[in-house]
């Protein structure tokens, strides 16, 4: 098929990127259909990951639950619930795969810099430079009670902490000096002296004295990933981070406007323009035909949101409880409560829900919608639906005008919900030219065609371009 004309599109040769989100917590990821497979067993990580290996993906992510999930106080029992510790369930995939960046959300809210950034640099060291870091910023108190001083930090606080926190981790990967480590026995010395740097740091939230017991690894650090959207968060991962996670992968112009406002922050940061990739999360659909992958699409809704999960998610956003009510009849009659929510994890942050709500009741009553299918209709929506043909020239339209690098899959089932993924949407990006054939390399770094990390750059910039 002809390639797409230079003239036509800013970005002509641009690949995409993938990574899959092995999300746990959550009720996206289908539990109950048959062909669903265990959350928590270690041969589904297994298969996923190694699926998404074949598929030449550039990652695999894994999240950290820190607290189950909860609705006032008590555990929620209609989504898939717990997970491993991220970075140990990394660290066995590394044996089991060869090339798949390894990458943990791991927050910096509730860790310490010197044991997080120790262990994030040993699953690096044992991948040979696979590995990755979501440095994440938990707000809330009740995860916070799971912690000895427990309580939580003010949304500036979280990033100010996290800030300090990747400068505490950088300094310790830093530490070792390139050759430090004797290559042969008739060495003076096992590290020569002064190669190993003492880090000394002191800030408003961290006191630390230590010697690194770490050497760099294949990519010198860590791959740095980011998820925060408010004008803090941006601006953090402008300043900070290698991959950005986004919300803003469904429609073209709310990703292009998306992609265009972090430019703008990298640049004001001081970064080149293309010194950050964009990965909006995403769930792909395929279906043979258009009709077909939208049938598809309205079964794995109704899979998705069951009937208690539609009557959870509009309570959020009236701020009731309204599990006696029928999920299939019509909207809640009353008003939404204003007063503060009490705790539930996953609340609405909507700043004025009556306006909400009241849309919501306008085309309810204009299309005949139940609760449930007002829920499914217009409650957060997710990614793409189509054939294979259709979502390569949908996926490779965004990624040559510059509104994404890719995305980061989330499956609807688990562990077979990437193979057509796989065999099918691969394929036709590979012959547009807009997907590997090959990694690029053996570390995440290179795969996601990324410069030296920040603190290593001898100058101000590198003229390596992303692939």
């Amino acid at each position: 098929m002809t390639r797409t004309d230079p003239a036509d599109v800013p970005f002509p040769d641009a690949q995409l990127h993938f990574g899959v989100f092995f999300q746990g917590v959550n009720h996206w990821t289908i539990w109950s259909d048959p062909n669903s497979g265990s959350q928590i067993d270690p041969e589904s990580y297994r298969r996923v990951a190694q699926t998404a290996e074949r598929g030449l993906f550039d990652a695999f992510f894994l999240g950290e639950g820190l607290r189950l999930r909860e609705v006032d106080g008590r555990v929620h029992d209609l989504d898939v619930a717990g997970r491993p510790d991220a970075i140990t369930q990394l660290a066995a995939l590394a044996a089991q795969t060869r090339k798949i960046g390894l990458v943990s959300t791991s927050n910096t809210t509730f860790n310490e810099p010197a044991d997080l950034a120790r262990r994030l640099a040993s699953l690096d060291v044992l991948s040979e430079g696979r590995a990755g870091w979501n440095v994440v910023t938990t707000d809330n108190a009740w995860t916070g009670a799971n912690f000895r001083r427990g309580g939580y930090l003010d949304h500036a606080d979280r990033y100010r902490r996290a800030e300090q926190f990747l400068t505490v981790a950088r300094a310790m990967w830093d530490s070792w000096a390139d050759g430090a480590v004797a290559t042969s026995t008739e060495a003076a010395s096992w590290a020569g002296p002064g190669t190993v740097a003492r880090v000394r740091e002191h800030s408003s939230q961290f006191d630390v004295d230590l010697a690194p017991t770490l050497p760099r690894s294949a990519q010198a650090h860590p791959v740095i990933f980011q998820a925060g959207d408010s004008a803090e968060g941006r601006d953090f991962a402008a300043r900070n981070a290698d991959v950005i996670f986004s919300a803003h992968g469904t429609e073209f112009d709310d990703a292009l406007a998306f992609a265009t406002d972090l430019r703008n922050r990298l640049r004001a940061a001081g970064r080149p323009i293309d010194d950050l990739r964009i990965l909006p999360g995403t769930e792909i659909i395929i279906g043979a035909t258009e009709e077909e992958a939208e049938e598809k699409k309205q079964w794995i809704r109704m899979a998705q949101v069951t009937p208690a999960t539609a009557l959870n998610v509009a309570g959020l956003l009236w701020n009731r409880d309204l599990t006696d009510r029928d999920a299939d009849g019509p909207l809640p009659a009353e008003d939404p409560l204003i007063e503060e929510n009490s705790g539930a994890f996953g609340a609405r942050r909507v700043a004025d829900p009556r306006t909400v709500v009241a849309e919501w009741r306008e085309k309810a009553e204009a299309n005949g919608w139940s609760l449930r299918e007002t829920v499914i209709a217009l409650g957060p929506q997710r990614g793409h639906a189509g054939t294979p043909a259709g979502l390569a020239e949908k996926f490779l339209h965004f990624a040559r005008h510059g509104a994404i690098d890719g995305f980061n899959i989330t499956p609807y089932l688990i562990p077979d919900g990437l193979d057509d993924i796989v065999e099918l949407l691969v394929p036709e990006l590979q012959e547009r030219g807009g997907y590997p054939t090959e990694y690029r390399g053996t570390t995440l770094r290179e795969h996601l065609g990324l410069r030296d990390p920040l603190t290593r750059r001898a100058t101000g910039t590198s003229t390596r371009r992303a692939g």
